[in-house]
C-alpha cells in the first residue's frame, strides 16, 4: 500500500481552477439581480447580496469540498493508491442564470407590488422564497440519488443536455459576451484570448500558470492601466470604473422580525412551489451530470461510488439553502484535467477552506469590488463553451437534431431582453406586441420547453411515437397551466380561465393562450399516436 500523496505542486493549478468557477458564478448572481440608480427600486442591492446571499452559498461550496476531499481520503486508503484525485464541487452556473431572473426578481417585485412591502422588507421575501427552492431542490436531489442511473433510462440525453446546451450558449456564453466582454474590448479580448489558448485549446503556460488565473490578473492588469491613461489622456480607452460603497460587513440575520408570521411563510412558500418547476430540471440536469463526472472519473482511474457523489451535492444544496444560499451545487466535470495537471486531495480541501473564510469574513465584498467584470467574465465563455460541445460528445449524433431544436426556447428568451427594453412604451411598442408576445410565450418555461422538444424530437428519431406522443402530452398539461408557454409577464402559473382574463383583447395575442398552446400539443400527441398505429398496421401480415 502506498502512502497518500494528497497534496503537492498540482493542486495549486487545481485550486486557482476551482475558486476562479466559484468566484464567477457568484459575480454572475451579484450582476444579474443587484445594481444601483435608477433602478435600484427594482433590484437588490449589492450590500445585501454580498451579506445575506453569498454566505451561505458559500457554506454549500464548503460542505461539498470538505466531503469529497473525505471520500478522496477514502478511496487512496481503500485501493492502496497514491494518486487519487478529488472531484471537485461547485456553484451551478446554468441554474444561477435562471435562479437570478426567475426565481429572486420575480419574487422581490411580487413583495413589492402584491404584498406592499418595502423594498427591505421585499428584498428579504425573495431571499426566502430563492432559500427555500434551493432547500427543496437540494432535497429533491438528495431523494433521486439512490435512482440517478435511472434517469438516464428516463429523459433522453439529448433532452437534458440539449435544453443546457441552449443555457449555455445564450445566456452562459453570450450575454456576459455582449452585455462585458464586448463593451471592453481591450480588456476582454485579451483576458479571452487567454482562455482560449489555455482552457480550450489545452495549452500550458510558462510554469504551468493556471490559465483562469493568468486571464483575470492580465485582464484586470490591462483594465486599471488604461483607466489609469485614459484618465491622463482624456481618451477613453475602457470604461469608467465604478467604485461602489463598500458594504459593511456583518453576518446575515436570517429571521427577521417581520418573518415570524405564518402569513409571511404561506407566501413565501407559494411564491417558491410557483417558480419550483422551472428549478427542478436543472436538478435533474445536476444528478445527470454528477452520474457523468462520476463516470469520467472513473475512466481517470478514480472510481468513486455514484450514490455518495450524488448524494454530497444533494445534502450541501439544503445546508446552504437552509443558512441562506440560493444556488444549488453540482460536482465539476473537470477531474480528469485537474488529474492531468497533478491534483490530489489538496486543492479541493482548500478550496473549501477558502471559500469558507471568504464567505464568512467577508472577503468576498472586496474582491466583487475591485475584479473588473470584463476580465472576470471571460471564463464564462468557457464554460458556455465547454457544456455546448459536451451536449453534442455525449449525445448520440443522430440526435444532434434534438440538442439544436433544444437551444431555440433558450434564443427566444434571449432575443426578448433587449427587445422589451427597446420597445418599453408608444407605437413602436404597439407595433411589435405581436411578435414579442410569441417571444414570450416561447421564453416563458423555456428550460422546460427545451427538454421537452428535444424529448420528443429524440423519440420521434428512434421511432418511437408513442414516447413521442408522450412527452407532447406532458407539454400539453405544462402549457395550460402556464408552466411553459405563459402568456402573461411576469410568467404565471395558473388556472387557464384566469389567464385568459388577464390576456390582452388583440386577436393575434388571444390566438396564444394556454388552450392554444395546449391544443397544439395534443394535436402533435394525436398525430404521432395516428401513425404508430397506422404503422402497426402496415406490418401486421395479411392473413
Amino acid at each position: 500500500m502506498s502512502r497518500y500523496n494528497w497534496f503537492n505542486r498540482g493542486d495549486v493549478n487545481a485550486f486557482f481552477g476551482l475558486i476562479l468557477d466559484n468566484v464567477a458564478v457568484m459575480i454572475v448572481l451579484l450582476v444579474l439581480i443587484s445594481g444601483s440608480s435608477p433602478e435600484a427600486s427594482r433590484l437588490y442591492s449589492r450590500e445585501f447580496v454580498l451579506t445575506h446571499m453569498i454566505p451561505g452559498t458559500a457554506l454549500g461550496v464548503v460542505i461539498g469540498d470538505l466531503v469529497y476531499t473525505w471520500l478522496a481520503f477514502r478511496l487512496a486508503k481503500r485501493s492502496g493508491r497514491s494518486d487519487v484525485t478529488a472531484m471537485p464541487l461547485g456553484l451551478d452556473t446554468p441554474s444561477t442564470f435562471a435562479a437570478g431572473p426567475l426565481v429572486l426578481l420575480p419574487a422581490l417585485h411580487q413583495g413589492m407590488t402584491e404584498y406592499g412591502l418595502p423594498h427591505g422588507q421585499a428584498m428579504v421575501f425573495g431571499w426566502h422564497v430563492g432559500a427555500v427552492v434551493l432547500v427543496i431542490v437540494g432535497l429533491f436531489k438528495t431523494l433521486l440519488a439512490p435512482l440517478g442511473s435511472r434517469l438516464r433510462h428516463w429523459v433522453p440525453r439529448a433532452g437534458l443536455l440539449g435544453s443546457l446546451a441552449g443555457i449555455a450558449l445564450a445566456l452562459i456564453a453570450f450575454v456576459p459576451f455582449w452585455s462585458h466582454i464586448a463593451g471592453a474590448p481591450v480588456v476582454g479580448f485579451s483576458a479571452l484570448t487567454v482562455i482560449l489558448i489555455t482552457l480550450v485549446g489545452r495549452q500550458m503556460l510558462p510554469g504551468r500558470i493556471p490559465g483562469a488565473l493568468a486571464a483575470v490578473v492580465l485582464g484586470t492588469m490591462i483594465y486599471f492601466i488604461g483607466d489609469f491613461a485614459g484618465r491622463t489622456w482624456s481618451i477613453p480607452i475602457v470604461p469608467p470604473f465604478v467604485n461602489h460603497e463598500a458594504a459593511v460587513w456583518r453576518l446575515p440575520n436570517l429571521l427577521p422580525e417581520f418573518c415570524w408570521s405564518l402569513l409571511w411563510w404561506e407566501r413565501v412558500v407559494g411564491q417558491a412551489l410557483t417558480v419550483l418547476p422551472l428549478m427542478l430540471p436543472f436538478a435533474l440536469a445536476t444528478i445527470v451530470g454528477g452520474i457523468d463526472c462520476t463516470e469520467s472519473a472513473a475512466a481517470a482511474g478514480d472510481e468513486y461510488d455514484t450514490c455518495s457523489i450524488l448524494m454530497t451535492e444533494g445534502v450541501a444544496s439544503v445546508v446552504a439553502g437552509l443558512f441562506g444560499g440560493v444556488i444549488q451545487n453540482t460536482p465539476y466535470i473537470g477531474q480528469p484535467a485537474y488529474k492531468a495537471v497533478g491534483g490530489r486531495a489538496g486543492y479541493t480541501l482548500a478550496t473549501a477552506v477558502f471559500i469558507g473564510a471568504a464567505g464568512f469574513f467577508g472577503w468576498f465584498m472586496h474582491l466583487f469590488e475591485w475584479l473588473p467584470e470584463a476580465a472576470a467574465f471571460s471564463i464564462l465563455v468557457f464554460v458556455g463553451l465547454e457544456i455546448t460541445a459536451q451536449a453534442f460528445h455525449a449525445t448520440p449524433e443522430h440526435h444532434f437534431p434534438a440538442v439544436a431544436l433544444a437551444m431555440l426556447p433558450a434564443l427566444a428568451y434571449l432575443a426578448l431582453i433587449p427587445l422589451e427594453q427597446a420597445c418599453g412604451g408608444g407605437a413602436l411598442a404597439a407595433q411589435a406586441l405581436p411578435a414579442i408576445q410569441s417571444l414570450r410565450c416561447l421564453a416563458n418555461g423555456f428550460v422546460i420547453t427545451s427538454l421537452l422538444w428535444a424529448s420528443a424530437l429524440a423519440a420521434l428519431l428512434d421511432g418511437r411515437l408513442r414516447r413521442a406522443a408522450g412527452f407532447f402530452g406532458t407539454a400539453a398539461i405544462c402549457s395550460l397551466f402556464g408552466i411553459i408557454h405563459s402568456p402573461l409577464q411576469p410568467a404565471a402559473i395558473a388556472l387557464p380561465h384566469r389567464v385568459f382574463a388577464l390576456m390582452p383583447e388583440a386577436p393575434a395575442i388571444r390566438c396564444q393562450s394556454p388552450y392554444h398552446w395546449a391544443a397544439a400539443y395534443v394535436l402533435a400527441a394525436a398525430i404521432a399516436i395516428t401513425l404508430h398505429f397506422l404503422q402497426k398496421r402496415t406490418m401486421q401480415p395479411r392473413r
